[in-house]
């Protein structure tokens, strides 16, 4: 298990991160949320010793990350997608290998593992980005953590590259390993993450299962009539809110269920050519909950 511990870090007059806690659990994929600059990036950078905080620890199953053993072996990390463009992919995760203390053994195993042995032998300035986001997950996995930590894992990845990448870190996950993964891709994410840490400026703002947070968006019902203000007097007068869409007899309505309105619209006989059910997506959720704290928004 990870465990966050009020982590705090500044850079001049702006605290990109600000007395962060949460955890992350073995055996689920926990999702890393937020916008841009919200600090992200820095937080992953000091879980693994390349920023240092200005206060607060990390700890990995209770041990600092600086105090353990062999750190490639407890924790693998993606931070980004760089490798040296002159060196081949084997040479790459050879020179890991060595700074680690690892096997050369592993690196066949983990490029077949994720998809580039057949260019093993080709130099990384000629792979896209893609290629080279496939190359650095093989990193990662090059000491059999227990934990993967990614950064923005998808980006560059084709439609079933990101398939792919989902269905790998759900197995991971499902075998024991905890996986902590940053993405911008709320509704990709949504499909195989587990719990999700929703940060902006640098401030923890959520941390709850997917499932939790999604419960939280507002339930509507829409509604297509051709009787839409005979049916919009009664919904209101019934205590419902009702709110008329610009597109035909659309109505959008809560505080009353889909039988709710079809009773009531069967009683005065009033024709319905649609009752849905509607919810806020995640995405739009995770928007609304960050859009005070980002440093970045559209007019």
């Amino acid at each position: 298990m990870i465990t966050v511990e009020r982590l705090t870090k500044t850079y001049g007059d702006r605290r990109a991160v600000d007395d962060l806690s949460f955890t992350v659990q073995p055996g689920r994929v926990t999702g890393f949320v937020g916008p841009n600059g919200s600090g992200k990036s820095t937080t992953m950078r000091m879980m693994v010793g390349l920023t240092r905080p200005d206060s607060g620890n990390v700890f990995y199953d209770g041990t600092p990350y600086d105090r353990l053993a062999q750190p490639a072996t407890t924790i693998g990390a993606s931070l980004d997608a760089s490798a040296h463009p002159g060196r081949t992919a084997r040479n790459h995760l050879r020179t890991m290998c060595a700074a680690s203390g690892l096997p050369e053994s592993r690196v066949d195993a983990v490029m077949a593992d994720v998809g580039i042995g057949s260019v093993a032998d080709k130099r990384v300035g000629g792979f896209s980005l893609g290629m080279r986001q496939r190359l650095a997950l093989a990193g990662a996995l090059l000491g059999e953590p227990e934990t993967l930590l990614l950064d923005e894992p998808a980006n560059g990845l084709d439609p079933d590259g990101i398939r792919w990448l989902r269905s790998y870190l759900r197995d991971y996950a499902d075998q024991g390993g905890a996986v902590l993964v940053s993405s911008h891709l709320i509704a990709e994410l949504s499909l195989f993450a587990d719990d999700l840490v929703v940060i902006g400026a640098g401030r923890l703002l959520a941390a709850a299962t997917v499932d939790e947070i999604s419960s939280q968006a507002a339930a509507s019902v829409l509604v297509d009539t051709p009787n839409r203000a005979e049916l919009t007097v009664l919904l209101r007068d019934y205590g419902a809110d009702v709110t008329g869409l610009p597109t035909g007899g659309r109505l959008s309505v809560s505080g009353a269920t889909r039988a709710q309105i079809a009773q009531l619209a069967l009683d005065h006989h009033i024709r319905l050519d649609e009752l849905t059910d509607q919810r806020a997506s995640l995405e739009d959720l995770l928007v609304d909950l960050t859009h005070d704290a980002a440093e970045f928004t559209s007019a």
